[in-house]
């Protein structure tokens, strides 16, 4: 873990007797995104979702480049990257629109 300031938004303040320190607690998320251009689904993990997508739709993945724009449509929240990318390849495995439109509209 790493030690963060009190301001940190993201953080979570433990206390001791002797003082407060903080922490920062990453999140892991698995995704979907689409491409109406490309009419394509497509499956990753990231500790940062926001950052992920801006990178998809300026092109900076290779796999991605053919469908910008693209549009989160499902995300799902782990406290492990290794439990992201069990789900990630969970899904991917699957190899089917109809799983991964059915996840999106539970």
């Amino acid at each position: 873990m790493v030690r963060t300031s009190a301001c940190h938004a993201e953080g979570r303040e433990f206390e001791s007797r002797r003082s407060r320190h903080f922490y920062l607690v990453i999140m892991f998320y698995t995704y979907v995104i689409y491409s109406e251009l490309a009419d394509k689904y497509y499956i990753g993990h990231t500790h940062d979702l926001g950052l992920r997508l801006i990178r998809h739709n300026e092109g900076w993945t290779h796999s991605t480049k053919f469908g910008i724009p693209w549009k989160l449509v499902y995300s799902e929240t782990y406290q492990t990257k290794s439990e992201a990318m069990k789900r990630e390849y969970e899904i991917k495995r699957m190899k089917s629109s109809k799983y991964i439109e059915d996840l999106i509209n539970k």
